[in-house]
């Protein structure tokens, strides 16, 4: 079985030698090397979604106006990324050849987050600051879109605390006043009480944690206690909202939104099941804000996702959650209230219990 390829042998390939070793490691599932028989083709009428480095061989590159160029492994142009696009609609293997395939969106993705970052990270690290856990938790999704001044200021705003393995720092079906960091330690995620307490997840260093009381502003749906001494850093409520939340919150308006919707995106409810059934956007989805991280595995990875509510606020809170988890998605500026008559009819036009997503992004009708 073939092994992804360390850093120090990509070190030619550009722009993958751009990234750090700690970056590279998030794409060690695509840095195996593909073999490509002679003769067979490397991507025929494809789309630009992947990225493709030559390691070895050569291999035929034809334009769409049908002009073709040789590509050979070692000479200076296979060092550059290559894709299937505008360029280059065809590619076949002259010889036996060896190739990786990177995912173009992760890649881009990377390159962006570690140049808006650098001169932070850079800057802390010249002052003897320990940067591991602000790389962890900048590889959250969400921070592509964080200004990096921002996160600057979110981290002057941050209040350490030293705390001893065993200490509880949120309890279940308490008020959520802010939101954590982990710099040092691990914690465990519990909910239930007494018999039926579970442990549902453990956090490393740079998780964030008590997010979502403050998001959904409902008390907090899960225990968090230290399983080692931490440091945790705190971050009020309202430095959240500004520094994070709202940077991180795409809205868009009703004709866009119909736009999206007709290109394949799919509509989100996150109001609760009873206002759900009063009347929905026609095939929305109910996901009802405090169980979306829950319901958010039966979403598809790649599809794009609009949130709405009656005021906006949910919606923008469901938008900060699923882009933490990767997705795309948007809410409806303002909500259903801002919406004109006509529209909310046209928008609102179905009721009763509707549709329900299923494993593997199948919708079905409920009831």
């Amino acid at each position: 079985m073939n092994r992804p390829l360390l850093p120090a042998q990509l070190s030619s390939l550009i722009p993958l030698n751009a990234l750090s070793s700690r970056r590279l490691q998030t794409l060690r599932d695509q840095l195996i090397p593909r073999p490509l028989l002679a003769g067979e083709p490397l991507f025929k009428d494809a789309d630009s979604a992947s990225s493709y480095f030559l390691l070895a061989g050569a291999l035929l590159l034809r334009a769409p106006d049908g002009a073709p160029q040789r590509l050979v492994a070692g000479s200076p142009e296979s060092c550059h990324a290559f894709s299937a696009g505008p360029r280059f609609n065809e590619a076949w293997a002259l010889e036996d050849s060896s190739v990786l395939v990177v995912d173009s969106c992760r890649l881009d993705r990377l390159l962006s987050w570690q140049q808006a970052n650098a001169d932070l990270l850079l800057e802390l690290a010249t002052n003897g600051e320990l940067t591991d856990w602000l790389e962890d938790l900048l590889e959250n999704p969400l921070f592509a879109k964080v200004p990096t001044e921002n996160v600057r200021n979110m981290l002057s705003r941050l209040q350490p605390m030293d705390l001893p393995s065993g200490y509880v720092l949120l309890r279940e079906g308490e008020a959520g006043d802010c939101c954590y960091f982990l710099k040092s330690g691990r914690a465990e995620v519990i909910v239930g009480s007494d018999s039926d307490q579970q442990v549902v997840a453990e956090l490393d260093v740079g998780a964030c944690f008590g997010e979502e009381a403050l998001l959904s502003e409902r008390p907090r749906n899960a225990t968090v206690t230290l399983i080692e001494d931490a440091r945790v850093l705190r971050l009020a409520r309202q430095d959240f909202v500004t520094l994070l939340r709202a940077p991180v919150v795409d809205e868009l308006d009703f004709e866009h939104a119909k736009q999206l919707i007709g290109e394949g995106a799919q509509w989100l409810d996150v109001r609760f099941l009873e206002e759900y059934q009063r009347g929905h956007a026609a095939k929305a989805l109910n996901m009802p804000l405090h169980l979306l991280r829950l319901k958010s595995r039966l979403l598809k990875p790649d599809r794009t996702y609009l949130c709405y509510c009656d005021s906006g606020q949910r919606s923008a809170s469901a938008v900060f959650l699923l882009t933490q988890l990767g997705f795309t998605t948007f809410t409806l500026r303002d909500g259903l209230d801002a919406l004109p008559a006509d529209s909310y009819a046209a928008l609102i036009s179905e009721k009763g219990c509707g549709y329900l997503a299923r494993s593997g992004g199948r919708t079905e009708v409920s009831g």
